[in-house]
């Protein structure tokens, strides 16, 4: 985990991730081979989980998502320093798998991520697949406890797709999405699956109420060299014309694919307002 000085204020994706992105720009459809469930994924396995416990009341449990060649452990560390006592957070490590846009190198990821233009198709296997790792993290929360989810990069488009299940009450493939979210952050990623959204929630009457009344938080730099900024823009646009009605786009002069402190100030701010905590600490 990349730190400026001794305090950790800026993340990053592993070195050979950025390298390549730097050259090859990110797809705002997030895409990947394998669309329809057509080509056959190899079984894959979730890495460790790393909990922050609460350190006041719990009031609110959220699930955070690293991006593409990073684990929990760094966002845990970052997470805990946070103002924000009524928060457990729970940040697992996606499966380590071959990376088509990487030739087969295997990396740590929540999905497939090959042909890279905005016209690919999404990895929706690996998008259902960790949606449901998501949900079942979140399911054994207790009753009175507020949920969300949120990631960085590919765990930003992770958590925005789990969003999409929510309003659907269903994950792609059909099954029903179990998990009840109250709030969902996406830093630096972009939305899968953008394209077919729309016609998805529109004319069914929970989806619609469902989309109307998540809060959901986009931030991203405009100097991202990585998920240009212009696919976070277009993530806002889509899901407030797909019915999302609490939508809050927050966009940085000079940021790359990074945090910094004026950005997790808001990120605070916003959780604690939207997931009317009682405060943060001081």
């Amino acid at each position: 985990m990349p730190f400026l000085g001794s305090v950790p204020l800026s993340i990053t994706i592993a070195g050979l991730v950025s390298a390549i992105f730097l050259g090859a720009k990110m797809s705002f459809t997030g895409p990947s081979v394998g669309s329809g469930g057509r080509t056959a994924r190899r079984l894959v396995e979730f890495g460790r989980t790393y909990v922050v416990r609460p350190k006041g009341k719990h009031q609110a449990t959220v699930v955070w998502l690293h991006g593409l060649g990073d684990n929990g452990s760094s966002w845990s560390q970052l997470l805990e320093t946070l103002p924000l006592p009524n928060i457990k957070w729970i940040c697992p490590t996606a499966p380590t798998q071959p990376i088509t846009v990487f030739g087969g190198f295997p990396s740590t990821a929540w999905f497939d991520v090959g042909d890279l233009s905005e016209d690919a198709p999404d990895d929706l296997e690996g998008l259902d697949a960790s949606a449901a790792h998501v949900a079942n993290l979140l399911s054994t929360e207790p009753a009175d406890i507020k949920l969300g989810v949120g990631g960085f990069s590919m765990g930003a488009a992770t958590a925005l797709y789990s969003a999409s299940c929510f309003t659907q009450g269903k994950y792609g493939n059909g099954n029903p999405y179990p998990a009840q979210l109250s709030a969902v952050v996406g830093l630096s990623g972009w939305l899968p699956c953008s394209k077919t959204l729309a016609n998805k929630i529109q004319g069914v009457d929970e989806a619609v109420r469902r989309a109307a009344s998540l809060p959901i938080l986009l931030c991203h730099g405009k100097a991202d060299d990585v998920v240009l900024y212009k696919f976070g823009e277009k993530s806002s646009r889509s899901l407030s014309s797909c019915g999302f009605q609490d939508v809050t786009f927050k966009s940085y002069n000079g940021l790359g694919h990074y945090t910094i402190p004026e950005e997790m100030d808001e990120f605070c701010t916003w959780l604690t307002s939207k997931l009317t905590l009682e405060g943060a600490s001081s």
